[in-house]
């Protein structure tokens, strides 16, 4: 899983050196996502937090 995004982490960074600031923008936008999900998906891994309800 984590495989997936740090390619598309990596895909967003290399589009993101060449886009105009426009396009710029969007991409960090949609890097940041795919950051915050892979931070929360190794969190979840390392049992920083939790993915059960608190229920």
């Amino acid at each position: 899983m984590t495989y997936d995004l740090d390619r598309t982490i990596l895909e967003l960074e290399a589009e993101a050196r060449y886009a105009d600031p426009a396009e710029r923008r969007q991409i960090e936008a949609e890097l940041g996502l795919a950051r915050a999900e892979r931070e929360t998906i190794l969190a979840e891994q390392d049992g920083r937090i939790s993915a059960e309800p608190p229920f």
